[in-house]
């Protein structure tokens, strides 16, 4: 499974906004440090297509496709000189697939603050990912470099927000970490009645594309619905892996059909009545919205 880790300078709000996107209790507190060890947490991908196949197939089980989301505690300036507990958490970000910097763009008197607004935020973190990276070239030069790691910047408001700090920090999604956490305990009525809207959605689906990532989907034997991640590019034995190994290591043929098409048909039999199942072979790039059935 891909991941996402959630980086910042302290109190920035990471933990907060990790609570909101994958319901998992941790430790928030306003002073640095509060994480040590990175939490994990695995979050659903927000698929309309999804939901639409769940209507009109009915199946028994319907599994979302998923991310992981890492919270990997605060970084301070000096941290690839092993300020703060630096070394420990540069060290955490390696094994993520891309980093989701997180930036204060709040006021909050109760808070400390390492830096001054999200541009200077996101220069410290730029700057000690690319101090690490010149370390560790030196040991070895053929090391991944955390600053080429996919990206997405997130502003967190906390309230009135200046949207052109937010642009030129390049700030991708902004929401408020805090107010999302309290509406991630809230119901679809109670969000209704009080006019609110999470951001959360638009914040993963910004993520997995960071990623890289499309979307396919399988039906097995009609009672299972699955949403699979792949890497854009990816063929269909590589899909098929994605699956089950035997998939990938047998594979013979796949029947596909784009989402638009088998919804229009109504369901995988009419669409086969349709001739609108398309076979196709080893060298097939799956596309995003491709419904498939492997063959081996």
């Amino acid at each position: 499974m891909l991941r996402i880790g959630i980086a910042g300078l302290p109190n920035v709000g990471k933990s907060t906004l990790f609570q909101a996107l994958t319901k998992i209790a941790v430790p928030i507190a306003p002073y640095p440090f509060t994480t040590i060890e990175p939490h994990v947490g695995v979050v659903a991908v927000p698929d309309e297509r999804l939901e639409k196949l769940r209507e009109l197939l009915k199946p028994e089980r319907t599994v979302p496709a998923t991310i992981e989301f890492v919270d990997i505690a605060g970084l301070v300036k000096g941290a690839a000189e092993g300020e703060g507990l630096g070394n420990q958490f540069l060290s955490h970000i390696y094994s993520v697939d891309a980093i989701l910097f997180l930036l204060r763009a709040f006021v909050d008197p109760n808070v400390s603050a390492a830096a001054q607004g999200p541009e200077e935020d996101l220069a410290i973190l730029r700057d000690e990912l690319g101090r690490k990276d010149e370390e560790v070239l030196k040991r070895n030069p053929q090391s991944p470099r955390l600053a080429e790691k996919p990206a997405i910047v997130v502003c967190n408001t906390g309230g009135p927000f200046d949207a052109a700090q937010g642009e030129r920090a390049g700030c991708a999604v902004t929401l408020d970490c805090k107010l999302e956490l309290e509406m991630a305990e809230m119901t679809e009525e109670e969000l209704g009645e009080l006019g609110l809207k999470s951001r959360l959605g638009e914040l993963i689906q910004k993520a997995y594309d960071a990623l890289g990532l499309i979307t396919f989907y399988t039906i097995k034997g009609g009672q299972e619905l699955h949403a699979w991640p792949i890497k854009r590019g990816s063929n269909a034995p590589e899909a098929g892996g994605a699956v089950h190994t035997d998939f990938q290591e047998k594979f013979i043929r796949a029947e596909v059909i784009p989402f638009a098409k088998l919804v229009e048909a109504g369901s995988w039999h009419k669409a086969r009545e349709l001739g609108w199942l398309r076979i196709e072979g080893r060298g097939y790039v799956v596309e995003d919205g491709d419904v498939i059935e492997f063959r081996i």
